[in-house]
């Protein structure tokens, strides 16, 4: 058992669309991002996901509209739901994925794709 620091966390990478592991509970993740810019349109069939912002501003496109987060809220992104995430600026945000989950959901392989697994 040992504390996390965000801010120490997130002052250890620069790159955006590529997730960290900074925790792990049953079978999740917890996983810090730094994003800006446009990300795809996918989904995750099989699992939810959780996207809580920690500093800046995310809007996430839906089929039938827009959600916009500020730093202190969340939403839960349901499995099947397609979403394109985005950030006019940087945005740093934590993410609660069950293991394994690529973050490129059902959308083909891309440079956003990120590696699995990479922990800080």
């Amino acid at each position: 058992m040992q504390k996390v620091n965000f801010a120490e966390k997130f002052a250890e990478f620069d790159d955006h669309w590529r997730p960290r592991i900074v925790g792990s509970f049953d079978e999740y993740d917890i996983k810090l991002v730094k994003v800006e810019g446009d990300f795809v349109w996918h989904k995750h069939d099989d699992v939810d996901e959780v996207f809580i912002v920690m500093e800046g501003q995310l809007d996430i496109d839906f089929r039938d509209g827009r959600q916009t987060l500020s730093a202190g809220e969340m939403i839960v992104v349901p499995r099947g739901v397609e979403h394109k995430p985005h950030a006019s600026g940087e945005c740093r945000i934590m993410l609660l994925e069950r293991q394994g989950v690529v973050n490129t959901g059902d959308a083909e392989k891309s440079d956003l794709t990120a590696p699995q697994e990479v922990r800080l």
